[in-house]
């Protein structure tokens, strides 16, 4: 099959575009302050709502805990969703029943007014088919581009993302600030606001899969076994083979620690600010200012994953990860130690902005040039555990922490854990080695051929 292809990378690119809206939107920033809101009217400011013996979780923690819950369980699942799409044709078919499984789950929230249990259920199934449906999607990069457009290529669809996302941003906060004179409470603009972001998802997904061509499996299924149980082998297999290759199994240790750490910033991020600037002070949160940040995010994310791809041609994609990283340490040290205006947010979201792109796009484009060809969304499985918007560690740790000491700043300071583990790991990782292991070439090597 044809690599390369301009119309075919478009259609991919546009994916990043349909779900980034639904991601930032109602992932990023208005399902947590909303969930928070009813839980609190339910049991109160401190109330449990769950004690499980080791820790409690109050309403604070509770959209932490959601998103631990829906990785945790998705663990298992998504590893052997990869392993059955490398032996079938069935990847395009599994992204896009995914992926509406996850519009449906998202649009269902607009009927949501008062039960924090069926917005965290809803909550958790939308954020589970989100990520199984990019499973699929970030292991098509392989099978549509060659090595040296790689860094290119999942850096301009991870700027179209953002750009989506600030597009939607906008949109919401122009409804939101209007909503009164059209008749809305805050609360109703909210949840219109959920159903606008999961239609735009579905909308232009449909554009992704009229555009992306079906691949053929480069395996088959061995006689007398069925598709499920060698999704399980796969799993086994695919596990051994990581073992054998050490550096993309470091890499792929230090992914797990930094992008747990980068998730959990940003799907707390609306939660931390809406608190220490609106709650704590008792007067009631401004979504419309959040959405402001959010879209100040977005816009410098996508003008991060532009510049952040133009510097690692000159230093290299690792070298380029860690820098970033660097920034991700001191923006939990900022907002632990000094955070406490309007203006300090919007310069705070400018700069998790920055370097979110970056970090993400790099590190998907690097770790595509690791895998053995054939193995292409087993491999992506696995790294879809700590990808975008299904982080588990870094949610429980801050969870736990919140509901040991009540405190955001001390909850979004602990983070800082997970830059310095990943980023230490990341420093001893032999990349150009990882890649010659796989048995393939580094963009250098494949430019030249």
């Amino acid at each position: 099959m044809i690599k390369n292809d301009r119309k075919e990378i478009f259609g991919w690119m546009l994916y990043d575009w349909a779900n980034s809206a639904f991601f930032t939107t109602t992932i990023g920033v208005l399902i947590g302050p909303y969930l928070l809101g009813l839980a609190q009217k339910a049991v109160g400011d401190d109330g449990v709502i769950l004690d499980l013996t080791m820790f409690k979780v109050t309403p604070k923690g509770l959209p932490a805990f959601c998103t631990a819950v829906s990785v945790i369980s998705m663990v298992v699942v998504l590893p052997i969703l990869g392993a059955i799409a490398d032996y079938t044709h069935l990847k395009k078919h599994l992204m896009a029943i995914f992926c509406y499984a996850g519009v449906v789950a998202g649009a269902l929230l607009f009927f949501v007014t008062e039960s924090y249990i069926a917005c965290s259920l809803l909550f958790i199934a939308s954020s589970m088919f989100f990520a199984a449906s990019n499973v699929f999607y970030n292991a098509y990069l392989i099978d549509i581009t060659t090595e040296d457009q790689r860094d290119k290529v999942s850096s301009y669809g991870y700027g179209l993302g953002y750009i989506s996302g600030f597009v939607m941003l906008v949109l919401n906060l122009i409804f939101i600030s209007n909503a009164e004179s059209l008749g809305f409470t805050t609360g109703g603009a909210v949840r219109v606001c959920f159903l606008a972001a999961a239609l735009w998802w579905g909308v232009f997904a449909a554009i992704t899969f009229l555009l992306l061509k079906t691949r053929s499996a480069i395996k088959s299924v061995p006689d007398r076994k069925n598709i499920v149980s060698v999704g399980f082998t796969e799993l086994w297999q695919t596990l051994k083979e990581l073992n054998r290759l050490r550096y993309t199994k470091l890499f792929l240790i230090a992914y797990l620690f930094y992008n747990d750490g980068i998730q959990t910033v940003i799907l707390q991020s609306s939660v931390f600010i809406s608190y220490e600037l609106f709650t704590s002070k008792g007067s009631e949160t401004d979504n419309s200012f959040l959405l402001i940040i959010f879209a100040i995010a977005q816009i410098s994310a996508a003008a991060g994953a532009f510049i952040f791809e133009r510097i690692a041609r000159l230093i290299g994609g690792k070298r380029t990860i860690i820098l970033s990283l660097f920034v991700w340490c001191a923006i939990v040290i900022y907002a632990y130690g000094f955070f406490s205006t309007k203006i300090e947010a919007y310069f705070m979201g400018a700069m998790i902005g920055m370097v979110l792109g970056s970090a993400q796009a790099l590190s998907r484009s690097l770790y595509s040039q690791m895998i053995p060809v054939g193995r292409e969304s087993s491999f992506f499985g696995l790294y879809e555990i700590s990808e975008k918007g299904t982080s588990w560690m870094g949610q429980l740790m801050f969870t736990i922490i919140v509901g040991a000491t009540g405190s955001f700043r001390q909850a979004i300071l602990g983070l800082i854990v997970f830059f310095v583990i990943g980023s230490v790991i990341l420093l001893f990782t032999d990349t150009t080695r990882a890649i010659h292991e796989a048995g393939n070439l580094t963009p250098d090597e494949a430019e030249g051929t």
